[in-house]
């Protein structure tokens, strides 16, 4: 199908058509489960907090930088979002401003790591989020702190409309405020000029260390955002930041592979969480076996670098095929142009 150059080909659009596959055959397998409104909206809200921390992941991913903290900074977050309510510090806003700072500040040292101290990007995230495993130890003293008793801290995310919890509302907000600002701004273009070709880039003029360290910052931000909505919704956990990334880097990287292969970008990384959403839980629904996550997000993950990898080595032979095309048109005869008469 085409129009005006838009075109629903599988190179695209093959997450769409995978989710459409999935949707099909876990109906039939799991018909009174599966294909209800129960597990859309079930989906939707428990694959929010996971697609925020993508969001944020993508972010420092369009500038080149992996961020294998993601998890640990949105756990450290959203439990000290909890700590300071239960001690009574802090009311639910300001609780929930703390956790966000908190991701920020761990995003601006990551980005002091990589760009002052010339560390690379995934061993001195990695190392973060070691670091950041101690701190959640020395905050809570290794015990699972209890619930927020608030409604209001509770509500921010468990209520809901139209049976979508407000959690989900967030997350397209976030999409929306990401999607405009890397592909409507200067700010985006520069970031992802940073990851595409930081020589060439720096050439051209662009602070390829400072977008480095902004998008880093960025994403602990956004991952300490992720973090605060996950206790809003679930309670507080000790581990829930280990669940969040493998998830995380499969939807970047399976999302770069869709709508504009090649790009980081934000829609195609959203697709990406719903579609291996999707088949954990339809997997889960048939088979009953709680072991399937794991399973299902690590095949993802491998699945998803390869096809990334393989989009990346393609896309020299497109543009080169793309530029033949334009060569070989040809052009278009010049329009006469009339003599003005001498009378």
């Amino acid at each position: 199908m085409t129009s005006r150059g838009f075109t629903l080909g599988f190179d695209r659009f093959s997450g769409l058509y995978l989710w459409a596959l999935l949707i099909a055959v876990f109906s039939l397998a799991a018909p009174a489960t599966f294909p209800t409104m129960s597990t859309v909206h079930l989906l939707a809200s428990t694959q929010a907090v996971a697609g925020v921390i993508a969001l944020g992941l993508l972010v420092a991913m369009a500038a080149g930088q992996f961020d294998v903290s993601v998890g640990a900074t949105a756990n450290l977050a959203g439990i000290i979002a909890v700590i300071v309510q239960l001690k009574g510090i802090m009311g639910a806003v300001p609780a929930t401003l703390l956790g966000i700072a908190a991701g920020i500040a761990v995003g601006f040292v990551n980005g002091f790591i990589v760009v002052k101290l010339k560390v690379n990007s995934f061993v001195g995230t990695l190392g973060m989020g070691s670091v950041l495993a101690a701190l959640l130890v020395v905050v809570t003293g290794n015990e699972e702190p209890l619930p927020v008793d608030s409604a209001f801290f509770n509500g921010m995310t468990q209520n809901d409309v139209f049976g979508f919890q407000y959690v989900v509302v967030y997350l397209i907000i976030l999409a929306l405020v990401l999607w405009w600002v890397l592909e409507k701004t200067p700010a985006g273009r520069y970031i992802y000029a940073t990851g595409s070709n930081p020589e060439a880039a720096r050439l051209s003029g662009v602070a390829v260390d400072k977008w480095s360290w902004i998008a880093l910052t960025a994403s602990g931000g956004i991952c300490g955002l992720g973090g605060v909505l996950f206790v809003s919704l679930t309670g507080p956990s000790l581990g829930f930041g280990n669940s969040l990334l493998l998830p995380a880097f499969a939807a970047v990287f399976l999302g770069s592979t869709q709508l504009t292969p090649g790009k980081r970008n934000v829609w195609g990384t959203l697709l990406a969480i719903f579609v291996i959403a999707t088949g954990v839980q339809g997997l889960q629904l048939v088979s009953g076996a709680q072991w399937v996550s794991a399973l299902f997000n690590g095949l993802a993950l491998i699945a998803a670098v390869a096809l990334a990898a393989r989009e990346r080595r393609a896309l020299p032979g497109r543009a080169a095929r793309r530029l033949s095309r334009v060569r070989e048109t040809p052009p278009k005869p010049a329009e006469p142009v009339a003599m003005a008469r001498k009378d």
